[in-house]
């Protein structure tokens, strides 16, 4: 069962309910240590002071904010700890909103929220439920270490999940972004196009179908290499060339796609000719054991 990171309350009007917060992320990435070549030792890593050239130890090491090119303001742990948000065990309820009014590009962090007694099992069950029927999530603020954050509580299957979100002004506007400038217009034929490239790969969204390739890459080679077996080189890739015709490019994808569509519902065509086959051969046993019962019922029945 994974460790709770933080154990308090949600809290709205009048309404206390005991909850803990689980991370919903287990990252499985790879990780390397760094070694010299040749030497295969250890890298390490130290905090050295600039001018002296000597290490310098956590409790002398002090922080500071660049008011200007070169010229910095030191603070302490204790200047800094005034600045700090008062703690909190509670997490405050403010609004309840349509989910859909919620640009996930706000989304940070993920947390399961759990009922951290079975007494509070009740209040919690009528929260969440109360929010699928209104179609609504609850936005809130609550400290967690020493940040205050806005987050975003919402249903997900039997339980709910808990989001913190980033400040306005910590989300670029895609106004920053280049090569934008003014609106083109599509033409009738390229947007056609693209709408049916679109219902082509159109697909009911299944998490399951996505997998850490790489990572799994990784780690077979770390095996294959261990064993002893040299590992080649990949090939360089060739840089994508440039799309020349746009209604050209989208008919060939357009017809790939089709093509993969086709694959596709050929083989689950295949799997269900195979269930019908299945059930089929299984059909005639109960039949028969119907017509011997039957047989076995008239034969009776005429010695009576």
């Amino acid at each position: 069962m994974p460790r709770a990171v933080w154990t308090g309350a949600i809290r709205f009007g009048l309404v206390n309910i005991p909850v803990n917060l689980t991370s919903v992320i287990e990252p499985h990435r790879v990780s390397f240590h760094e070694f010299e070549r040749d030497t295969n030792d250890r890298i390490h890593y130290k905090r050295v002071a600039e001018s002296s050239g000597h290490e310098v130890p956590w409790e002398k090491i002090e922080k500071g904010y660049e008011v200007g090119k070169g010229r910095y303001v030191m603070l302490t742990d204790e200047e800094l700890e005034a600045a700090e948000p008062e703690r909190s065990h509670g997490i405050d309820l403010e609004a309840f909103v349509p989910l859909e009014e919620i640009d996930p590009v706000s989304w940070d962090k993920a947390y399961y929220v759990a009922p951290d007694s079975d007494s509070a099992r009740k209040a919690y069950d009528l929260l969440r439920e109360a929010m699928l029927r209104q179609k609504r999530v609850a936005i809130g603020r609550f400290v967690m270490r020493t940040k205050e954050y806005v987050v975003c509580i919402r249903p997900l299957e039997r339980a709910m999940a808990l989001h913190t979100m980033y400040y306005p002004d910590e989300v670029r506007s895609p106004k920053e972004l280049g090569h934008l400038g003014t609106k083109t217009a599509a033409g009738k034929q390229e947007l056609a196009l693209a709408e049916q490239l679109l219902g082509a790969m159109a697909r009911h969204w299944d998490p399951n179908a996505y997998k850490d390739t790489f990572s799994a890459r990784v780690l077979d080679l770390v095996h294959k290499k261990d064993k002893g077996q040299e590992i080649a080189a990949a090939p360089t890739k060739s840089a994508p060339g440039k799309v020349v015709d746009l209604m050209e490019a989208l008919k060939a994808t357009l017809a790939g796609a089709r093509k993969q569509g086709k694959a596709s519902r050929a083989g689950a065509s295949a799997d269900e000719r195979v269930q019908r086959a299945r059930a089929g051969r299984s059909a005639p046993a109960r039949s028969s054991s119907r017509q011997r019962a039957a047989t076995r019922s008239r034969t009776r029945a005429r010695a009576s």
